[in-house]
């Protein structure tokens, strides 16, 4: 087996050029994916108290729940207020304070949600299907945010899913130069720190909402420590001069 010495181009700028197309299709990938993950979030966790943008009050409603009233209710005097016209929006918001009995759904309610609100609610995968009773009485309960059967389910795939993602970003990371040794473990482990900080924050503020700025935090934490190691990667892979000696990134760091 060479020793590590003997590959001096073992660095990110001298990689050979099937290797760096390969890393950056990756980086392509995973930026493009990861931006398109906040844009989710953006458009899901952020209204979830009625307002585009993502605030402690969204990650409250989204773990904690909004317990003085009904998800339906938030969102009929939120975003939704346009869609309907004011007698309309307070006949639901009554219904769904009284409990949303089932008994009034198909004399009244039925056709009511089919007139305004079943153009969405009836054909996008990711809303709740407003032709059934179902749906739009789990919405007019009082909300408790989300379920141990969400928590549960949302954390494994994250923890698994994500760490997939930074681990690739951080290998290859790992071969970047001029970076301190310190700075680039810090780097590559941050993310992961960050992000079982994350999930656990999820079930804290699930617990007390008084945890959710902690979400907020981590969130934009790993969102800047992959960022960092993205640009780096990118910048040393194509912009550095590869006629330079850079020695071999791994046999340096250790």
């Amino acid at each position: 087996m060479r020793h590590p010495a003997s590959l001096p181009w073992l660095n990110l700028p001298q990689l050979p050029l099937p290797v760096r197309v390969l890393f950056t299709g990756y980086l392509l990938a995973v930026g493009i994916g990861l931006l398109s993950a906040g844009l989710q979030i953006v458009l899901t966790h952020g209204m979830a108290d009625g307002k585009l943008g993502l605030s402690v009050d969204d990650i409250v409603y989204s773990y904690y729940g909004n317990r003085n009233g009904s998800r339906i209710e938030v969102m009929l005097d939120g975003p939704m207020r346009p869609m309907a016209p004011a007698d309309v929006r307070l006949d639901i918001i009554k219904w769904a304070h009284d409990g949303a009995p089932q008994a009034r759904w198909e004399p009244h309610f039925r056709g009511v949600f089919e007139q305004y609100c079943v153009r969405c609610h009836g054909t996008l995968p990711n809303l709740p299907d407003f032709r059934d009773y179902g749906a739009v009485a789990k919405v007019a309960q009082v909300d408790d945010g989300a379920s141990v059967q969400t928590l549960t389910r949302m954390s494994h795939i994250h923890l698994f899913g994500i760490s997939f993602i930074f681990f690739f970003v951080g290998l290859i990371f790992s071969f970047a130069v001029g970076v301190p040794r310190w700075l680039k473990a810090l780097a590559i482990f941050m993310p992961f720190a960050f992000l079982l900080l994350d999930v656990l924050s999820w079930w804290l503020t699930k617990w007390s909402p008084g945890f959710a700025w902690l979400t907020l935090v981590v969130g934009f934490g790993y969102s800047l420590a992959s960022t960092y190691m993205w640009v780096v990667s990118m910048l040393q892979m194509w912009l550095w001069p590869r006629d330079r000696p850079y020695g071999n990134a791994w046999e340096a760091d250790r």
